[in-house]
Order: C-alpha cells, then structure tokens, then sequence
C-alpha cells in the first residue's frame, strides 16, 4: 500500500548508522593512541615502492645508519608483513624487551632501533597469509605496543604496492613525507609513478625518488626522468656495486663509496624536510 513504512527497514538503517560511527569512533581511537606511542618521535619518514625487489629493505637499512652515524637518535620500523626483513639485514639477534608500561622496548644495532613483524615469526621461512583485516590488526597492534623513547627519526619501511597493507600504514601513522625507491627499468618507473599518486592521493608529502641499482648493467636516469615527471626532488642515484656482497654489516659501514652515496641522499632528504 502506497506510503507504507517498512519499520524493519527503518531498523536496519538505523542499526547499520549505529556500526558506523561505532566503526568511526575505533579507528579515531586507535589512531590517537598510535599517535600517543610516537609523541616522542620527532620525524617520520616512509620508504616506499611500487613493486618488490628495488632494494627498499636495503635503502631504509642504510638511510637509516647513515642518520644514525651522524650522531642522531633513529629507529626503523618494518611493516611489510609478507617478507619482512630488517631484521635479517641488520643482524639483530635479540628480540624486543617487555618494558614496565608493557609495551615492547626495540633492540638495536648499529645504533638503530628496531621493531619489525619478524619477531613474530615462530620461523623465518614461513609464509604470513594475511586478509586486509587481520594486515590491519597486527600493524595497528604494532604500532601501539611499541615504546620507542625519544627519536629525532624514524624510517619505515612499507610493504610494496597499492593495496591493504601500503594503506593501513599510510592511514595509521602520520608520516612527514616519502622517499620512493625506483629503479632504472621502464616498468620500475611506472610502478614507482603509481606509488607516488597512491601517496600525493591521500595527501602526504613525497619528499623524494632514489634510483637504485644505477649503474652500467641496468642503466640510469629513470630516478631523475620520474622526479621530473612527478615534480618532485631527485634525492641521488644508488649504485649497483659488489660491495653490497658483505652482508654482516649496513654496507655504508664497509664501503666508503656506499656511505657517501647514502650521506648525499640522507642531506637531500633532510633539505627536503626543513
């Protein structure tokens, strides 16, 4: 009959309005409470890339004790959840400590911090075959846990791509800028380019693009040819080099060649940033 209200549709309306400010007041919530956990943060900066493979682990490895080394007080969260390997390539062998707050106190090595979900691995080798919900779970729960103490930087390095776990972490933590890694193949370049409006889409500042592996055998210039394209700083060129052969220790602490590429780019970052 004409102008009948179906009251059980009126009902699921209103409870469907109520799930989401229900939804709304969560996330505020556990956004504040990241928030609270990195007070003592002073810059934080996300290492990110389109595809896997350019070396992003590497870049955040290296930026990170390239900071360090100058005296500054830094940390480097991994929050690639499928292959997180910070921890491998900074040969940090303890886990975190529970301090009396009960939250986790970082190791460190090579006077870096780190927190990474490796710790949470029973074994390295395992596969994590993660839904978006539980990839937003676990990085929101490794966020809050966590006491850093005081930090002048922290570097994440992100999970590559466009998809759940990127998003998570770009929507959670409030990062002060990118470095994007990229390296000199076309089709490194437009995945970078993608990652680049994913990240200027949502507003935050891309402080920059790395080329990594430049060099003879993959080429060069695409570092460079992206930043113009986007209209964004060239932070420097990486070289692709046998010294990165020595894996028990950040290669900017074995190479003079590697440390003055990294302290080029550390210097153009943190021009960026002021």
């Amino acid at each position: 009959m004409a102008g009948t209200q179906n009251p059980h549709g009126h009902n699921h309306g209103m409870d469907s309005a109520r799930a989401k400010v229900e939804q709304m007041k969560k996330q505020w919530a556990q956004k504040k409470a990241v928030a609270d956990t990195l007070a003592s943060v002073g810059t934080k900066v996300g290492v990110y890339s389109g595809k896997g493979g350019v070396g992003k682990t590497t870049v955040s490895v290296n930026l990170a004790v390239t900071l360090a080394q100058t005296g500054k007080d830094v940390g480097i969260l991994d929050v690639d959840i499928d292959c997180p390997n910070v921890v491998r390539a900074l040969g940090v062998a303890e886990k975190p400590e529970v301090g009396e707050d009960n939250k986790m106190i970082p190791p460190e090595a090579f006077g870096v911090k780190v927190m990474s979900m490796a710790f949470f691995q029973k074994k390295e080798d395992e596969a994590i075959i993660w839904r978006g919900p539980m990839i937003h779970n676990a990085i929101n729960q490794l966020l809050q846990s966590t006491n850093w103490g005081k930090l002048d930087y922290l570097i994440v390095d992100l999970p590559p791509g466009t998809s759940d776990s990127p998003l998570t972490v770009m929507q959670t933590l409030s990062l002060d800028g990118f470095v994007v890694v990229t390296t000199p193949q076309d089709l490194s370049k437009i995945d970078a380019l993608r990652s680049i409006n994913m990240i200027k889409k949502l507003n935050i500042p891309v402080l920059g693009v790395v080329e990594n592996f430049s060099g003879e055998i993959f080429g060069t210039g695409a570092g460079k040819a992206l930043a113009n394209l986007a209209k964004v700083d060239h932070l420097g060129n990486l070289s692709l080099k046998v010294d990165y052969r020595e894996s028990l220790k950040p290669t900017v602490l074995t190479s003079s060649d590697v440390k003055q590429e990294y302290e080029l780019v550390a210097s153009n970052t943190i021009k960026v940033l002021q």
